[in-house]
């Protein structure tokens, strides 16, 4: 990461200087306004009102060290981003340790309880509220996965799928490239910033979908694990993966798998796959001078004309005329 960034979230904030002259209690009125807790008699609210400006969508700060903040929930959609060292935090039960490069993202349902950090444990918060990722989800049309079902659920206020999603994407350059340009533009004045982030939040989202296979969930249930493992084939296999041979890897029944995809996605596999072979025909489209047929090829048609046909259903034009907009 930059070194002006990090020096800059090294130095000793005024609330940790107090924390350190005295006995780590973190003062909740810097957090919470009185309203009842969702987290139960032990915990409480940590409001949007108190950390971020009015009118503004999204904001940063460096994640107070030297304190345990004990057990509390968000009105907000919280993303934490560890620059150095590392920070324990208890979500919904689970331990989660957060190490250097890795994100955790949280829901406005999750209870979170965060142990003491040392000096050179440096992590940053994202303050989102669900209406940023508006933008985001859009550009995410095409995909399934579990993070946009995350970003869904955020949007609603449900928690339908999972309390957090951790991203062990320490070694993913894409992705530490898109947040330090994310807590750059955050942190220094900038034209257009608003802009700014919401595109770089919808790439993140994309690259971190590429990620299923370096997700852990506060799920226990198997069905949880089991789409992660059923978007993850598809997103390696699409071209030739058939569901009789992920029900095979899996150790599964095929009839059940398929029921089972249905009740937890809304579609079949067929469904997730085709779209997963029209997304990536699109990349190619806008990114490549390849045929129309070989592209085709490329993400699995062999019938050239049933490409054209879904394709145009799909998108409203032609594989063409989507080349020729892209342009």
């Amino acid at each position: 990461m930059n070194s002006q960034i990090i020096e800059e979230l090294r130095k000793i904030t005024e609330e940790e200087q107090v924390l350190l002259s005295g006995d780590g209690v973190i003062d909740r009125k810097l957090y919470q306004t009185e309203e009842l807790s969702d987290a139960g008699a032990t915990g409480y609210v940590v409001n949007a009102k108190k950390l971020l400006d009015a009118g503004k969508l999204i904001t940063i700060r460096k994640h107070t060290r030297f304190a345990h903040f004990p057990a509390h929930s968000h009105n907000y959609v919280e993303v934490i981003y560890m620059c150095e060292g590392e920070t324990h935090h208890v979500v919904n039960g689970k331990d989660v340790i957060l190490k250097k490069g890795e994100l955790l993202f949280l829901n406005q349902n999750s209870i979170q309880e965060i142990y003491p950090a040392g000096e050179g444990d440096i992590a940053v918060n994202f303050i989102i509220l669900p209406e940023f990722f508006d933008h985001a989800i859009h550009m995410m049309n095409a995909e399934e996965s579990l993070l946009k079902s995350f970003v869904l659920d955020c949007m609603t206020g449900e928690n339908k799928e999972a309390g957090y999603l951790h991203f062990q994407v320490s070694d993913v350059i894409p992705v530490q490239n898109l947040v330090e340009n994310l807590i750059w533009t955050l942190m220094n004045p900038t034209q257009n910033k608003r802009s700014i982030n919401q595109f770089t939040m919808g790439l993140l989202l994309l690259q971190l979908i590429n990620c299923a296979d370096s997700i852990a969930t506060d799920s226990d249930a198997e069905n949880q694990k089991l789409m992660i493992q059923v978007l993850q084939y598809a997103e390696e296999h699409y071209r030739d993966g058939e569901l009789s041979q992920l029900a095979e890897l899996l150790h599964y029944d095929l009839y059940w798998l398929s029921r089972e995809i249905k009740r937890r996605t809304g579609q079949n596999y067929t469904d997730i796959v085709q779209t997963k072979r029209l997304s990536q025909a699109c990349f190619l489209l806008s990114t490549t001078t390849k045929p129309v047929s070989d592209i085709a090829l490329m993400v699995g048609y062999e019938n050239i004309s049933y490409f054209h046909r879904i394709f145009q259903k799909r998108y409203g034009m032609t594989p063409r005329q989507y080349r020729i907009d892209c342009k």
